[in-house]
């Protein structure tokens, strides 16, 4: 039975919402440092991402021994993947043997949606309600919300006259969705659209996939894991770590071997070639040196990537139609797909490309588009992205100091320091915040870092008996700039993308990712800590300035 709204709130020293890969390791890392710490968990499980994200094909792009945490050696070396590239299913799995592993399943609460956090300057602590009315207070606030956990949904005429089913991929039912033998169609053909569509195109009677823009798209070279490849990557894991910490991305991968400035188009061309049956990100895109900087490099890998298209579809139409050409490449997420362009030679499947002829309208049966085709439908798969990066913050009703919403904080786009706290907003700590390398570097040790940062800050706070910690606006703004000129330097800023908010209507246009490089981040936030935190002020300590 729900707590009334009135009860006294629960007390604990730190309240971290989200049990994710950040919400679980958050958890463990707090408390091994004596803290008292609730999790509250809008779902009836842990897993975060890999738990809402159920949908067929659904698999990380990351290889698996890299998707995983290190903090702990045992840990690391007690599971073992059976893929390079893991599916949803073991990952959810993972991270139910981390929790119980670890014995963190008792300090969360799930079915908890938090609605509302609300900073109390006098009492100096965060009070978060829940959906239910449950109310909880702590001093710390830890946001393990994710990159990637409010799903965006497209608008259309008539769509709620729609009879049929309609799921988002990031919602999907644990139960699944009954497609065999029916018409589908999918919106969108982002990462989760390029895996989704291949596994519905062999069980639905007929599929349609709605295209807005065409994605950049290598072969995921799916296989099991290598033994050898395993056993020395735990037997070497403290080398491979310390490796990771200094890579610019937090990888341990050898440095761009294919540079224009030493080798012919040519030779470039036949080397990736060879790469291309084994598959993999850094194998082919990050091969080539300079493709995040040099539109040279870049532009032979765009020629490169679409030959292969046109080589894989045989109607050479629905290949220019599959073929990208509006962004450079690597500028949005590059995708790892399955047979993702050999789905388009089959018999049942259909491409319409909503930007040459959109969506004009649906109806009880299917949709009509602006050309006056018609398609009757039984299913509607929504592959259409999230309000990435702030969309969970801003829903959150987060209030800071002086009344201070963080939705009106952050109306012209977010503003953090790090992208580990906010000014304004006392004792909130945001893992992989906007702002932070987040989701074009390692996400997990990404997180790893974050979180030991984290709790070294509040343990600095606690131990010096000071009350609260946040960054100077000039910090801040600072910071911003710092953000904003490292995407400038590179052709990130080039696209129209989710990383700058692209893909929301009405969603301010603001790079959102630290693009300078995961060790020299590393080591700018670890020195800011060295220096007495500078750029934050403390309560009941004189200010920064």
């Amino acid at each position: 039975m729900p707590t009334p709204v009135d009860a006294r709130p629960i007390r604990s020293d730190a309240v971290v919402v989200g049990a994710g890969f950040a919400g679980l390791h958050a958890l463990h890392e707090l408390r091994r440092r004596g803290l008292d710490v609730i999790v509250l968990e809008a779902g009836d499980g842990v897993g975060g991402t890999w738990y809402w994200n159920r949908y067929p094909g659904a698999r990380c792009d990351v290889v698996s021994i890299d998707y995983s945490y290190t903090f702990s050696d045992d840990l690391y070396r007690e599971w073992t993947w059976t893929e390079r590239y893991a599916q949803q299913d073991e990952i959810e799995q993972y991270l139910n043997w981390v929790t119980d592993r670890l014995d963190l399943r008792r300090d969360i609460r799930f079915g908890a949606r938090v609605v509302s956090a609300v900073w109390d300057a006098t009492a100096a602590e965060w009070t978060l309600t829940t959906e239910h009315g449950d109310r909880f207070a702590a001093p710390f606030f830890v946001a393990a919300t994710g990159c990637l956990s409010v799903p965006h949904y497209p608008t259309f005429d008539g769509f709620a006259d729609f009879a049929g089913d309609v799921h988002h991929t990031a919602l999907w039912p644990a139960d699944g969705v009954d497609i065999v033998g029916r018409r589908v169609a999918v919106i969108g053909t982002g990462s989760s659209g390029i895996q989704l569509i291949p596994e519905v195109a062999r069980l639905a009677a007929e599929l349609v996939v709605f295209q807005r823009t065409p994605n950049f798209s290598l072969p995921a070279g799916q296989t099991g894991n290598d033994p050898d490849l395993v056993r020395r990557r735990k037997h070497h894991l403290a080398a491979w770590r310390e490796a990771a910490w200094h890579n610019s991305a937090g990888f341990d991968f050898a440095p761009a071997q294919l540079s224009l400035a030493t080798m012919a188009p040519d030779e470039i061309i036949a080397e990736l070639d060879r790469r291309w049956a084994r598959g993999g990100f850094a194998e082919i895109v990050l091969a080539v040196d300079a493709v995040f900087t040099d539109p040279d490099a870049n532009a032979l890998l765009c020629d490169f990537f679409r030959r292969k298209v046109r080589e894989t579809v045989h109607d050479p139409a629905t290949a220019d139609l599959l073929c990208a050409h509006d962004h450079p490449i690597g500028s949005k997420r590059v995708c790892a797909d399955t047979n993702y362009f050999e789905t388009y030679n089959r018999d049942n499947v259909t491409l319409v490309s909503t930007r040459a002829t959109p969506i004009d309208h649906f109806d009880a049966a299917g949709c009509v588009l602006r050309d006056g085709r018609r398609f009757d439908l039984d299913v509607v798969l929504l592959a259409t992205g999230f309000d990435a990066m702030t969309g969970a913050l801003r829903r959150m009703g987060v209030v800071g100091r002086d009344g201070q919403r963080l939705e009106d904080a952050w109306a012209d786009g977010p503003r953090t320091y790090l992208g580990l706290q906010v000014a304004g907003f006392p004792n909130l700590f945001t893992i992989t915040g906007p702002q932070s390398p987040s989701v074009l570097n390692n996400m997990v040790l990404g997180i790893e870092h974050h979180v030991r940062w984290i709790a070294d800050c509040i343990e600095y706070v606690r131990s010096n008996r000071l009350v609260a910690v946040e960054p100077t606006r000039a910090a801040q703004a600072d910071w911003n700039e710092e953000t904003r000129a490292a995407a400038e330097e590179t052709l990130f800023a080039k696209a129209e993308s989710w990383y700058s908010g692209a893909n929301i209507p009405g969603k301010p246009r603001v790079f959102m990712v630290y693009v300078g490089g995961f060790d020299k981040y590393v080591a700018y936030c670890d020195g800011v800590a060295a220096d007495g935190y500078r750029g934050f002020r403390f309560a009941d300590a004189p200010a920064h300035t």
